[in-house]
Formats: structure tokens, C-alpha cells, sequence
């Protein structure tokens, strides 16, 4: 009599003919037979959708996708090339001269009157604030949490000079989108 269980046990990925199927094998085999979408491969491989987009950018099938665990090696926009390799959080001497190049790039975005430059800087220090966070370092955690306060509060603090009508109009050409 043949094994029900054993073609529910190879669907979850933990056996098949004796050998363990991995979670990575699963996702391309489902991708390539047409599952394309990372929410439904993340849902039936039991997989994080981080874990299966990193999957499928690495194997050149997906682009585009982006969230908090996503390696900065995979350019989100014009701006992520600055950053790419150069923010850590290890230990909090990494973590301050990530701030050190946040300050710089941000600053130099400023000068230039690139608000999206700057945005992308924030972005990038809520990112690793994040990542340090939810892995257990706090210390390095608000070294970007410390930054990002304080450039966020002088944002706040210098809305009321004018503003960017570049920006301005960009934003409200998304708003119509």
C-alpha cells in the first residue's frame, strides 16, 4: 500500500526519493512552472517573502523587489549605488561610520537640491536602524535611530522656508497617478 503522507511530505519540500528538497529549489521549480507571485511562494514553501525574492533576484528571474532584508547589491533606483557596500551595523563603530556616509551623501544631496537623494538617504538610515533592531543590536540600532531623529526634526524645522516646487510638483504628480 503506498504512503499518502509521502507526496504531502515532498510538497512541503522535506523529502523526496530520500533527498530533502530545499526551500530555494521549491521556489525556482514553482516560479518556472508558473507561481510567480512572491506572497503566493513565500505562502506554500512556508518561506519569508524577503527569503523568495532574494531567491529569485539571484537567479536573475525577478527584479524590482524590495523590502527591509533585501541586499543593497540590487539597485533600487539611481540613488542606491552610493550606498551599496558601504552601510553596516557588526558593531557600533561600523554602525557610526554608516552615519558617516549618510551625513556626507545626505549633505551633498542637499546642497545639490536633490530631495530624492534625500529621501533615499533617510530611507537607507531607517533600513539599517531595522536591521540592527531586529537582530538583537540595540547599541547600533540608535546610533541610526540618532540620526535620522535629528535630520528628520531639521526637516520638520525648515518646512516653513518655501519649500522645493521641483519636489512639489513631483509630488503631486504621483498623487494624480
Amino acid at each position: 500500500m503506498a504512503k499518502q503522507g509521502g507526496e504531502k511530505t515532498a510538497a512541503r519540500g522535506e523529502q523526496r526519493g530520500g533527498a530533502r528538497v530545499s526551500k530555494k529549489d521549491q521556489i525556482l521549480s514553482l516560479f518556472m512552472s508558473g507561481i510567480t507571485e512572491v506572497e503566493d511562494l513565500a505562502m506554500i514553501t512556508g518561506s519569508r517573502p524577503s527569503y523568495v525574492g532574494a531567491t529569485l533576484q539571484d537567479a536573475g528571474l525577478k527584479t524590482g523587489y524590495f523590502d527591509l532584508y533585501t541586499s543593497s547589491s540590487h539597485p533600487m533606483n539611481v540613488y542606491s549605488k552610493f550606498f551599496a557596500g558601504q552601510l553596516g551595523f557588526k558593531d557600533e563603530e561600523t554602525a557610526r561610520s554608516s552615519v558617516e556616509v549618510l551625513e556626507r551623501l545626505y549633505g551633498q544631496f542637499g546642497l545639490a537640491g536633490d530631495r530624492a537623494g534625500q529621501h533615499h538617504a533617510l530611507a537607507m538610515a531607517l533600513t539599517m536602524y531595522d536591521r540592527a533592531r531586529w537582530t538583537g543590536k540595540a547599541a547600533e540600532a540608535n546610533i541610526f535611530r540618532d540620526w535620522l531623529m535629528e535630520n528628520l526634526l531639521e526637516a520638520t524645522e525648515s518646512e516653513g522656508d518655501g519649500g522645493d516646487e521641483e519636489a512639489e510638483e513631483t509630488a503631486a504628480g504621483a498623487a494624480r497617478a
